[in-house]
């Protein structure tokens, strides 16, 4: 039987993760876990996280969960959702700088604020920060996660920071948020999205079936 570890480490919607993985996949075994065992026992892991950079970090440190993220990500399907996608990073500009888990080259940087303080351009028009609420998200690569969900459609955010990796091969959806920012990554057994596919009605609950059916290969 398939089993679905969603990793807790104090942070993150987990419940409202486990229950959109429970309602398109009702016959996989659904555990909310920080035991390392259970964990790299899985089928299937699942990284949620919401917050600061920092806290998470310093979350993972205290629930002895680093390694056991990075194994994971090594090793099986994995996806990391919000925080769980900037941490995946090496290194974020939050809190003036935290290391982060450094599974992949790049950046967390914050948004650019240009448009948000400059006078010239109408209040209706400047960008808030966070970016909070339905964005669209561009397909850059063919990605088993992106089946039956169309190119441009719109899934739910919240945050203040973005990932920028060092590698644009590493992209597989990019957003418009006054900058064009990489809003899912993947490589090999890994895809991370910035939004949050339980909060993205139809199209959130498509991307989550089909990692619950997905084999880690491309």
């Amino acid at each position: 039987m398939s089993l679905i570890a969603i990793i807790d480490y104090g942070m993150g919607n987990l419940r409202s993760v486990s229950q959109a993985i429970h309602h398109v996949a009702p016959a996989a075994t659904i555990e909310i876990t920080s035991n390392r065992d259970t964990i790299l026992n899985a089928t299937r892991v699942v990284f949620p996280g919401q917050g600061a950079a920092r806290d998470c970090m310093r979350a993972l440190e205290q629930h002895q969960l680093i390694d056991v993220v990075r194994e994971a990500a090594n090793s099986k399907p994995f996806l990391g959702i919000c925080m769980g996608m900037q941490v995946l990073m090496e290194h974020s500009e939050e809190n003036e700088g935290i290391d982060c888990l450094g599974i992949y080259a790049g950046e967390v940087r914050k948004f650019a604020n240009v448009i948000d303080h400059d006078a010239t351009v109408p209040s209706t028009e400047r960008l808030k920060i966070p970016q909070m609420g339905w964005n669209q998200i561009v397909h850059k690569t063919d990605h088993p996660l992106w089946k039956g969900i169309p190119s441009g459609s719109r899934f739910y955010f919240v945050h203040s920071y973005y990932v920028q990796p060092d590698e644009d091969s590493l992209v597989t959806g990019e957003t418009d948020y006054g900058i064009a920012y990489a809003s899912a990554i993947a490589r090999d057994n890994v895809f991370a999205i910035q939004a949050h596919p339980e909060k993205s009605a139809d199209d959130g609950l498509q991307l989550l079936k089909n990692f619950t059916t997905w084999d880690g290969m491309l």
